[in-house]
């Protein structure tokens, strides 16, 4: 199954709903991966705002 990007908080899944914000706005069109582990530690993720440990787009 291709993974989806969540057009709100860019978390990726392969679900029809995303399972971080429940919203069903996803789309195929992403580019980049984050993969977040300690969000509280890593500059990337306050720079782009993920706040859960997670693999999330960089571009939407």
């Amino acid at each position: 199954m291709v993974e989806k990007a969540c057009k709100v908080c860019h978390r990726l899944t392969e679900e029809k709903e995303c399972p971080v914000c429940k919203t069903k706005e996803l789309t195929e069109n992403w580019q980049g991966i984050a993969i977040i582990f300690k969000p509280e530690e890593s500059e990337i993720a306050k720079e782009l705002n993920f706040k859960l440990p997670g693999k999330y787009a960089i571009k939407v």
